[in-house]
């Protein structure tokens, strides 16, 4: 890569490592590199020293940087599971992929010794009831809504949740659908110049837009179809806690909002996710600025001016995600009936910790948004607000309501089954076994005890990739 091309994308220096990526997930930088907000991001934050000096994806590290896609530099086309996993080996005769079925529980049978032992899986497929038999283990990779909620139709969880639908307790496990927890993502969107690409008249479903937008990428895979919009990243704190009185605010709305001391499970997870919003040297927020305008929810009866359907014009939206959230959910089946969505509760901004640091971060995006060279590179001049209600003029109370009103999920779920100490609330073992059963495994975002900074998907990767590891291992395959 070009020194040019290096510096556009704001990677000169840790650049130079080269550290090889071997995975089976092929990535690249977004887009077309020639876009000017990410240059224009990476001059802003480095004019504030707050451009970051490490790989961001090797380890962690607190200031700006371009991210990539898992998008293959070549064809320009989606890397994901299926590409890098699942089509190499497709036609083994020991893999069967059965689509359009629903399971419905995990069977369990009692060995000699006492021990609970997962061997039969049962599924409902064309309207049928099936079964098929596990003859070392079951993996259950459903996803942090659906896999607590085969857990609990199989008689695993809350023992009194599941007397209550009628379900025979196999295992009683309180942690299970406890601590769920996601990336809640609220922003601002300003006008931006003329001249700036964006995805807005494709987010306004403009037909010309998107047949063009269609024929540039069958073509000659360019165009706005090879973008989400997102060029670039921040992981910050609020710079405001770093000392003195801001520091001191934190402190005692930390203490204020501790969980009481006889829920030993919320008190673990509450000093570690304070830990790290005390620490400045760890992101509390990641900014993305996105090139187009924002579809948040608005509250008319705040501001009546507010916009409810997509906006004439062009957009950057600038955009953060609460990367520590404290506040917990739960997601619970609601009857013994397999067909039954579960009940998910998410709680955001439950904890007053969360409301007040989401504000703060909405607070610096003001302060981003009117900084050089971005401001004047990308934004139109003076600033324009598609909705009127983030117009925050530095009130955090402003902030605050709207983080309440406008904020939406990142739709990144995890914690439901947690890798925790059984004593703490955990549901599985740091080898991603389900406590007190032997042969099943949940190998998912559902096991995090603490969601990561940003998405979560190379870390789901990597669960993947170690549970392989330790399944072989176990099964002496390695």
């Amino acid at each position: 890569m070009d020194k040019d091309t290096q510096i556009a994308l704001g990677i000169e220096g840790w650049a130079a490592e080269d550290v090889p990526a071997n995975g089976p997930i092929l990535t690249s930088f977004p887009g077309n590199s020639a876009v000017p907000t990410q240059e224009a991001w990476t001059a802003t934050f480095q004019s504030k020293g707050l451009r970051t000096s490490k790989d961001p994806f090797t380890e962690a590290s607190v200031g700006s940087f371009n991210h990539i896609n898992s998008v293959d530099p070549a064809t320009k086309e989606r890397s994901y599971a299926a590409t890098a996993y699942y089509h190499p080996v497709k036609d083994r005769e020991n893999l069967v992929v059965i689509t359009g079925a629903n399971v419905e529980k995990i069977l369990f049978h009692t060995q000699s010794s006492g021990e609970i032992k997962a061997n039969v899986v049962q599924y409902r497929h064309n309207g049928e009831v099936q079964t098929v038999t596990a003859i070392k283990e079951v993996i259950l990779a459903a996803g942090a809504f659906q896999s607590p909620k085969i857990l609990e139709l199989s008689g695993i969880g809350n023992s009194e949740l599941l007397t209550k639908h009628g379900i025979e307790v196999v295992k009683d496990l309180p942690g299970v659908g406890e601590n769920l927890q996601d990336h809640l993502v609220c922003g601002v969107s300003y006008k931006a110049v003329d001249s700036l690409e964006t995805l807005d008249a494709l987010a306004r479903q403009e037909p010309e837009a998107i047949g063009q937008a269609m024929q540039e990428y069958a073509t000659n895979r360019t165009g706005l179809l090879t973008s989400t919009g997102i060029d670039a990243y921040a992981y910050l704190p609020v710079l405001d806690h770093g000392s003195g009185l801001g520091q001191e605010r934190l402190l005692n709305l930390i203490r204020e909002n501790r969980p009481p001391e006889t829920d030993r499970a919320a008190q673990a997870v509450y000093s570690l996710a304070s830990k790290a919003l005390l620490d400045q040297a760890s992101p509390s927020g990641a900014y993305l600025p996105f090139r187009a305008q924002d579809g948040l929810p608005v509250d008319l009866s705040w501001c009546p001016k507010s916009p409810t359907g997509t906006s004439p014009g062009k957009f950057v939206t600038i955009t953060v995600l609460l990367s520590n959230p404290i506040s917990r959910g739960s997601v619970h089946i609601r009857s013994g009936d397999p067909a039954d969505a579960p009940i998910i509760d998410p709680a955001y901004l439950s904890n007053p910790v969360d409301v007040e640091i989401l504000a703060e971060h909405l607070l610096q995006i003001e302060k981003i948004a009117a900084s050089e060279p971005f401001s004047s590179k990308i934004l139109a001049q003076p600033l324009q607000r598609r909705n009127p209600a983030a117009d925050l003029k530095g009130d955090l109370d402003h902030a605050k309501r709207l983080a309440r009103t406008s904020s939406i999920s990142m739709w990144h779920p995890g914690g439901a089954c947690a890798m925790l100490p059984l004593e703490l609330g955990g549901v599985v073992d740091s080898s991603l076994r389900v406590y007190g059963v032997r042969g099943l495994r949940v190998v998912d975002s559902s096991m995090m005890p603490l969601v990561s900074n940003a998405n979560l998907q190379s870390l789901v990767y990597g669960v993947a990739e170690k549970a392989a590891d330790l399944i072989k291992k176990e099964w002496e395959q390695i």
